[in-house]
C-alpha cells in the first residue's frame, strides 16, 4: 500500500479488482473517494464513462470537458463534466499523460466498418454489460474518455491511419480520479487488437477505490478542492 500512500495519503481501500484483457467493470465512487486506475502492463486503452449515480440521466460530457480544459489532452487538474455542466471527477493525479477525448469506444459494427473483421466484439458491447445491472442501455451510451490511449491530431486536422498510435503507457501507470458527487463509473478494458488502442495485445487492469481523509488525497500544487455542489 506504500504507492498508495505517495498519491492519496491517509486512505482506506475500499474495493481492488483485478480487470481481465477485454472484461467490463462497474462500481459506485462516493463523493469524496479516489477511483485509481492502474495499466499493470503498460500500453492498455481503459474506455470510461461516468453518471451521477443520483440521476442518471445526467453523464459525462465529451464538448463541457474538452472546452471548458481548453485541450483535447486531459491529465492532472482536469475535470470531467456532465451534460448539466457539473462536474463528475477531477483529476488529481496521473503519471501517464496521454488519455482521449475524442475516437470514442470500438464496437463490433465498427470493427466491421473500419477493418473488415466480424464476430469480434468490443468496448461499447462491454459498456452495454456495465450498464445493464444500473438500468441502462445502448442509448445511454455517450462519447467516452480513452485513459492511457494517445490519438494525435496532425497537420491539415489529420488522424494517424488506424486512428490510435502507439501509447507511451508505461506499465504501473495510473489515473487518480476525485468523485465530486457519488457517481457511477463505467470500464471497458478495452479488447481491440486491430489498432493500437491496447497495444495490439490487451492485457489486465486494476481498479481500486479509495476512500481517503479530505485534503489528504492532494498536496501542496492541488486541483481546486470540493465544493459545495448542487
Amino acid at each position: 500500500m506504500s504507492e498508495d500512500r505517495d498519491a492519496v495519503g491517509t486512505e482506506s481501500l475500499l474495493r481492488d479488482d483485478l480487470v481481465a484483457p477485454g472484461a467490463p467493470w462497474s462500481g459506485i465512487v462516493r463523493r469524496g473517494e479516489v477511483l485509481r486506475i492502474i495499466d499493470l502492463e503498460g500500453r492498455q486503452g481503459v474506455d470510461f464513462l461516468c453518471y451521477n449515480a443520483a440521476d442518471t440521466a445526467e453523464r459525462y460530457h465529451a464538448p463541457n470537458t474538452v472546452k471548458k480544459s481548453g485541450t483535447l489532452r486531459l491529465t492532472r487538474g482536469h475535470v470531467l463534466y456532465s451534460d448539466r455542466a457539473r462536474p463528475l471527477f477531477t483529476i488529481i493525479a496521473d503519471t501517464c499523460g496521454f488519455h482521449d477525448t475524442i475516437a470514442g469506444c470500438c464496437s463490433e459494427p465498427s470493427n466491421a466498418m473500419l477493418y473488415g473483421v466480424t464476430g469480434m466484439p468490443g468496448c461499447r458491447e462491454n459498456f452495454l454489460k456495465a450498464l445493464a445491472p444500473h438500468g441502462l442501455g445502448w442509448r445511454d451510451i455517450v462519447s467516452n474518455v480513452n485513459f492511457f490511449c494517445h490519438v494525435p491530431v496532425r497537420e491539415e486536422f489529420l488522424l494517424a491511419e488506424r486512428t490510435f498510435v502507439d501509447s507511451p503507457s508505461a506499465p504501473g501507470d495510473r489515473v487518480d480520479l476525485r468523485a465530486e458527487r457519488d457517481v457511477l463509473a463505467v470500464i471497458s478494458n478495452c479488447p481491440q487488437v486491430n489498432n493500437n488502442a491496447a497495444g495490439g495485445r490487451p492485457t489486465p487492469i486494476r481498479v481500486r477505490i479509495i476512500a481517503c481523509r479530505q485534503g489528504a488525497a492532494w498536496h501542496h500544487d492541488e486541483p481546486e478542492p470540493l465544493g459545495n455542489q448542487p
